[in-house]
């Protein structure tokens, strides 16, 4: 199995991150999101059966009261379409983010087990005489690894000492 350089991985990505960014241009009506503003705050609006939307644009057109609203039935179904036809794109994309971040962590996972393998023996051929000059090596590999597992462990220590009880005064 070839390897690919750390080059090519980078050209490849950016190539694709350049075509990903190249899809906002072909999605009509995509919105960035403004800053501070989350989707929570479009949710109430948004999760209104889509019965109820056409209900409305059907009043809506046999009434000339509710008409001076301001209310467009017709732009109504339309960002109704939009949503029903772009739903599972969004899905999609996803799914895709899913299988990368998924792709990403095997890699991750495959080249660390086998680095794990590889320190585990050169543990045991640094205590021969014949691969003794492994031990530096070892002992460098040692302190990087306890350097990232001592970071994700640490954890606030709790006071395990019990309190004084103030003494008794006996008169």
């Amino acid at each position: 199995m070839a390897t690919i350089t750390n080059e090519a991985y980078r050209e490849g990505a950016q190539t694709l991150v350049a075509q990903i960014r190249a899809f906002r241009q072909q999605i009509p009506k995509l919105q960035i999101p403004e800053p501070g503003r989350t989707r929570r705050n479009l949710i109430s609006a948004a999760s209104v059966p889509p019965e109820f939307i056409e209900l409305i644009s059907v009043t809506l057109r046999n009434s000339a009261a509710l008409a001076r609203a301001g209310a467009d039935p017709d732009q109504s179904n339309d960002l109704m379409s939009y949503a029903e036809a772009y739903g599972p794109v969004a899905d999609e994309l996803e799914s895709l983010a899913h299988f990368v971040r998924h792709s990403v962590a095997a890699a991750k996972n495959k080249a660390g087990s086998d680095a794990l393998t590889t320190y585990a023996l050169a543990q045991r051929l640094a205590r021969r005489p014949e691969t003794a000059d492994l031990a530096p090596h070892v002992a460098d590999m040692r302190r990087l690894l306890k350097r990232t597992r001592k970071a994700k462990a640490e954890t606030p220590a709790t006071p395990t000492t019990p309190t004084p009880t103030p003494p008794k005064i006996v008169k």
